[in-house]
């Protein structure tokens, strides 16, 4: 199964495919889709689609989870992001993709196996689980795999408890 993770953002939305065979965590593709400051938020908005359609097109995962926001005190950066990953989920339900939503916390329970942990633990997990030479840059990047390790995981764990 290939596993495009996502986190979204509206300045840099990191992106990392994973494929998972048995209980093991191969990286395909990751890195980051990154919009000019300068642009107007529209702008930013269809190329962040543009780039998620060509990079599902290229890579072709069989599903897309995506981290859910974590909001904070300042509501503006968090309505722009959530442009951002509307934008997302659209480019993935577009395409044929079914979207599994994670929060912060499962991710972090996932990977590190508890959920207050901080980033450089989550990244550290990252390097490890898919056998890098070092952490994912930038730090989007690193998030999104977690994501999609995050997913395969559940997934994982949902085909055992049906029997599959």
């Amino acid at each position: 199964m290939r596993i495009l993770g996502i986190d979204p953002g509206y300045a840099i939305l990191g992106y990392g495919f994973v494929d998972m065979k048995g209980n093991h965590f191969q990286p395909a593709a990751y890195g980051a889709v990154v919009t000019e400051k300068d642009l107007e938020m529209p702008d930013r908005l269809k190329q962040l689609y543009a780039g998620l359609m060509e990079l599902i097109d290229l890579h072709r995962p069989d599903v897309a989870a995506i981290e859910e926001l974590f909001f904070n005190k300042n509501t503006k950066t968090a309505l722009l992001v959530g442009q951002a990953r509307g934008v997302a989920i659209l480019a993935c339900v577009n395409s044929g993709l079914p979207v599994y939503e994670y929060t912060p916390l499962q991710i972090k329970q996932a990977l590190v196996g508890y959920g207050r942990a901080e980033k450089l633990q989550v990244q550290a997990m990252v390097k490890t689980i898919l056998n890098l030479k070092e952490a994912p840059k930038p730090d989007d990047t690193a998030d999104a795999l977690a994501a999609a390790i995050c997913h395969g995981h559940s997934a994982g764990y949902i085909n055992k408890f049906k029997g599959v």
